[in-house]
């Protein structure tokens, strides 16, 4: 049905802004819509919040749902370009090391940082666990891609072993680094690589924000040579498309999306994975329209998860990358068993 129509942006906008008003309203304290445009109206006319109702909307409640929102645009849109770039339904950042990669170097700044020159740090400021957590991404999905890579195609079951390999590493790192550790930053990296929100601020939003902009804008230009290296590289060539610099880009933008969001809200696996195939059964293949539409449903379905991680055990919450993993884990072993990957002997190849 929503392939022959235009109803399906108009749908996933109201879908979003519904689930944004909840996801703000609902939590260990209740928000009433009144109250938020209140804190909105005060802050407009330079005024403070005016009671505690209004500073958890304004410094608790909207940063967290705003990054909770941009975190799941840039997790499912990461999905829709890996999933391009090796012609495969089944493959997202958590399962080629990309997330793994950027936890371990995150978790590295977390532990060595307080060693690091002073230099450095002021240099970077904030941009310190970006910066590691892609370099780390960048360096495992190198390695996955290198080693699944066998003459001019990438072999999916050796993509997927490889990956799992890789993540093992990454995680592994990861532990060691949680085990020097002093008790509070094994205990933040803990609950950092189950994936948390609750450590949200305006900072990280105008950061991830300025980030997933920028590179929402230069990957919505290459959906015409994602369509086209859906025929093949040898017809994406004949197309004009040069596959091996399409992959570098897509790479790049790939690593750097994961790696900043990874470096805030810790690992959230499989949402790249069930949002672009949630929409390729509604709208199809065609990249200029699965892109933006899964932007606004990866959106939706981050920040719905972020509302079942709080209200499940309140007032306690539980880590969104358990919600996430619960869900995405039986939808991937349903796409394994769809394309055959569970019984097949050999590779399929991208």
């Amino acid at each position: 049905m929503f392939k022959q129509n235009n109803y399906i942006f108009p749908l996933l906008i109201l879908l979003l802004v519904v689930v944004l008003i909840c996801s703000i309203a609902f939590g260990a304290v209740s928000i009433l819509p009144s109250e938020m445009a209140s804190a909105i109206q005060h802050f407009l006319n330079g005024k403070g919040p005016q009671g505690i109702y209004e500073s958890v909307f304004l410094q608790l409640r909207l940063p967290r749902v705003l990054l909770c929102a941009i975190t799941g645009a840039v997790l499912a849109v990461s999905g829709v370009l890996m999933q391009g770039l090796f012609r495969n339904p089944i493959v997202e950042p958590g399962l080629v090391g990309t997330s793994a990669g950027a936890a371990f170097g995150a978790s590295l700044v977390f532990v060595l940082g307080v060693n690091m020159s002073p230099a450095i740090k002021a240099m970077t400021g904030p941009l310190l666990v970006p910066l590691f957590a892609f370099a780390g991404a960048l360096l495992a999905t190198w390695i996955v891609y290198a080693l699944s890579k066998h003459t001019k195609h990438v072999s999916i079951v050796s993509l997927l072993l490889v990956g799992i390999a890789v993540n093992a590493i990454g995680l592994s790192g990861t532990g060691f680094m949680s085990y020097i550790a002093r008790d509070p930053q094994a205990r933040s990296i803990t609950f950092w690589n189950l994936g948390t929100f609750s450590g949200a601020s305006w900072l990280q939003v105008v950061i991830v924000a300025t980030v997933a902009a920028i590179i929402f804008f230069i990957a919505l230009r290459y959906t015409k040579e994602l369509n086209a290296l859906l025929l093949g590289e040898e017809e994406a060539g004949y197309l004009g498309v040069d596959a091996d610099k399409l992959k570098r880009r897509i790479m790049l933008l790939n690593t750097a999306m994961v790696a900043v969001v990874t470096a805030f809200v810790g690992v959230i696996s499989f949402m790249g994975l069930i949002v672009p195939h949630i929409l390729r059964l509604l709208i199809g293949s065609d990249n200029k329209k699965l892109l933006p539409a899964s932007m606004l449903l990866g959106a939706a379905l981050l920040c719905l998860a972020d509302v079942l991680a709080r209200l499940l055990l309140a007032p306690a919450e539980i880590p969104i990358g358990i919600i996430t993993s619960f869900v995405g884990a039986p939808v991937f072993i349903l796409l394994l068993k769809k394309f055959n990957l569970l019984q097949q002997k050999g590779g399929g190849d991208a």
